[in-house]
């Protein structure tokens, strides 16, 4: 019981940054009367992700392990893209971008005593269903990275919020059948900043089409 208190701390700091995030994201897009991308959203992406991913080995939760794997480096990419990669010391930039790598090697040592803690323990109808809002929310990731290398900047788009939003309702069903309260939380809190961004897009589309029609 002890070890879970532990557990669970871990997993609501590492929430508690992905709420951070949001936040910030959030106040700096009222600011703009439009959605922006801080640097720090992404800063701070790359920490929660690593301590989550973490979170996830503690529980023996591969879902949430598997939701950190492809959105991590397209983190770092959008930190480069914001030419802020390269403030970060060299070693440290080093030992970022083989944190993956290194903990796949330490699964794959021991690769029996890895599965029975990841999967074995859940069911497997319910593996898939989680998996499936983390293959959303991955989605999300690589459209966003696609989408703001066609325009040579780092831009969190429509639909990028769209995706968010189906992950983030089908995490929360995962967690409530899990009894994880670090999932069902933290998308929760999440939840409701995805829905705010689309609305501002929305009202900066609607504001622009006037502004078209009155010309």
């Amino acid at each position: 019981m002890e070890d879970n208190v532990w557990y669970f701390a871990l997993g609501f700091l590492a929430q508690g940054l992905f709420s951070a995030r949001m936040l910030v994201q959030w106040i700096l897009s009222e600011r703009a009367k439009k959605v922006v991308s801080p640097t720090i959203y992404w800063q701070l992406s790359l920490l929660a992700s690593i301590l989550l991913s973490v979170y996830g080995w503690l529980r023996g939760d591969f879902v949430i392990i598997f939701g950190q794997m492809f959105s991590y480096y397209i983190y770092i990419w959008n930190l480069n893209s914001k030419n802020h990669w390269k403030d970060i010391y060299p070693v440290l930039r080093y030992i970022i971008v083989f944190i993956p790598v290194i903990a796949l090697g330490y699964v794959l040592f021991d690769a029996d005593v890895s599965s029975n803690r990841l999967f074995n323990h859940i069911p497997l109808e319910l593996l898939l269903f989680g998996s499936l809002g983390q293959i959303i929310f991955t989605c999300r990731f690589i459209y966003q990275w696609w989408y703001s290398r066609s325009r040579g900047e780092s831009v969190l788009p429509f639909n990028f919020w769209l995706l968010s939003i189906i992950g983030s309702l089908i995490t929360i069903a995962y967690g409530a059948f899990r009894q994880d309260p670090v999932l069902i939380i933290g998308q929760s809190v999440g939840f409701i900043t995805y829905s705010r961004n689309i609305w501002l897009i929305m009202r900066e589309q609607h504001g622009k089409s006037i502004e078209k029609q009155t010309r």
